[in-house]
């Protein structure tokens, strides 16, 4: 069975990306650290906050599909926040289990003193440490067996989300406030605004009682995300992306009754239907799609060989004909050079990455789109086609030869910096089987840039891959994308 009738389960390993930084950033406190909205919000006496021991199921569309648990206490000086995560997550049939683990020491004031994070699913895992500084935070990252250290320059001192909330609850939750965060993400590396605002009072049942809230809304691009605290300052409930929920618990209710059917199929839930079959797609030199529904400006969807007029996207098959027979970095522009430098995902510095692909190209002998064309294809066979749950990186991807299309963007891009090629990732989707999926591909720079897809081994990508974000840290502007953009096919 070739593999465009097959099912499409690698393609939208993105989506799962953006789904778990949805759930780490903002309703399970993990993976990310909140700065303050101005210098006039008065934080509660450490002698007012009480410590906290909480159990939450977390539920899509009335189906258990894991817990967590935060416990929140003070520590001489500093305060302890430790929560742990698990969760049973459905990936086209395929049954997987995440954990997450996350240890912030906070400050009196609840800002971040260290942060020390952990996540593991099947052969991969990930963790980041970070020491506050002065000026910013010293951060640490490993993932199969290989260690970055790095520092990043902050303009304010971070708190952790579960802070946020007390400060949040100490201005006295008037309906009508509003707040403005900035939050620097560490699967990411990025940071992004985030809007809070105070809704009202709200009675609400929880664990069979009527206990009095505040319901609180969160925008994070684009997407809402609601939130009921009680009078005691606990959030009772979460609500938002995807349809999936946070409800507090007890702890024998959250250990308890996780479903073996796990989430809905996640890939089939955020797809976008076709107003039309597309045939012989790799063929086609054109397409014409109508794209409505979101804000343009947040997203990169004009440029290239995409061309946007109103809300009609031409997408033009790239040629390979006149590519550059070589160049040398010195000669390079500052805007393209970049790309050849390693990222903290994109390890193209490690022994690891140049020993395969100096048994994958002739760097010096080989034009760039020869040594391009050789890594597509390596890329293509060598690395197992599977959903993986867990931040991607290209070192952990080498090692495991297993990855969805994010561990194969990650991978390819390591692959063809070390080769001398700069690389990118894009992400948007693709058509596939009268559906389109949200998939991750690369951007190459063989004289110019050209598209190049390791899951489908293309060089050029065909024309349904729509481009709406390029960059890794820019991964997340597809959440006010997701569940909203609506297509229409015009003309092949």
């Amino acid at each position: 069975m070739s593999i465009y009738q097959s099912k499409p389960f690698w393609v939208f390993g993105i989506f799962i990306g953006i789904a778990f930084s949805t759930l780490m950033i903002i309703r399970l406190d993990l993976f990310t650290s909140l700065f303050p909205p101005s210098e006039v919000m008065k934080l509660p006496s450490v002698f007012e906050v009480a410590e906290r021991d909480t159990w939450m199921n977390i539920i899509q569309n009335n189906n258990k599909i894991g817990y967590s648990h935060k416990e929140f206490y003070r520590d001489n000086d500093r305060y302890v926040l430790i929560e742990t995560i698990h969760m049973r997550i459905n990936t086209m049939g395929m049954v997987q289990d995440i954990n997450m683990e996350t240890k912030g020491r906070l400050y009196s004031d609840f800002t971040l003193s260290e942060l020390d994070f952990k996540v593991s699913s099947g052969l991969f895992s990930f963790n980041v440490t970070a020491v506050m500084s002065e000026k910013g935070l010293n951060v640490k990252t490993g993932s199969a067996g290989n260690v970055n250290t790095f520092f990043i320059k902050l303009k304010k001192k971070p708190y952790l989300t579960a802070g946020i909330v007390y400060a949040v609850r100490a201005t006295g939750l008037k309906p009508g406030d509003r707040f403005s965060f900035n939050i620097f993400d560490p699967a990411t590396m990025g940071e992004e605004p985030v809007a809070v605002s105070i809704i009202g009072k709200e009675d609400f049942m929880n664990m069979g009682k009527n206990r009095k809230t505040t319901k609180v809304l969160i925008l994070f691009k684009g997407a809402k995300q609601y939130a009921w605290i009680d009078e005691n300052g606990e959030v009772i409930k979460e609500k938002g992306f995807l349809g999936i929920n946070l409800e507090r618990t007890t702890r024998k209710n959250a250990l308890s009754d996780i479903s073996l059917k796990a989430s809905q199929d996640m890939a089939q839930v955020v797809s976008i239907k076709s107003n039309q079959k597309i045939d012989q797609k790799e063929q086609l030199k054109k397409l014409k799609i109508k794209i409505s529904e979101i804000d343009f400006n947040q997203l990169m969807i004009d440029g290239g060989r995409q061309e946007l007029k109103e809300d009609v996207l031409t997408v033009n098959r790239e040629s390979l004909e006149g590519l550059s027979p070589g160049f040398k970095r010195k000669d390079l522009k500052t805007l393209v050079k970049v790309f050849l430098y390693p990222g903290v995902f994109i390890q193209s510095d490690h022994q690891e990455i140049k020993k395969r692909v100096k048994k994958i190209v002739d760097v010096e002998n080989d034009t760039p789109l020869i040594r391009a064309r050789k890594l597509v294809d390596w890329v293509f066979k060598n690395i197992k086609k599977q959903p993986v749950l867990s931040v991607p990186d290209a070192l952990s991807t080498l090692e495991n030869r297993v990855g969805d299309c994010n561990e194969h963007a990650v991978l390819l891009a390591a692959l063809a910096r070390a080769a001398n090629i700069p690389a990118r990732v894009e992400t948007g989707v693709v058509y596939l089987n009268g559906r389109f999926y949200y998939h991750a591909w690369n951007l190459l720079y063989l004289g110019r840039w050209i598209t190049a897809d390791a899951v489908f081994n293309q060089l050029p990508a065909d024309v349904t891959h729509i481009r709406f974000s390029s960059g890794a840290r820019k991964q997340l502007d597809l959440m006010g994308v997701i569940g909203r953009v609506k297509l229409e096919v015009m003309s092949p």
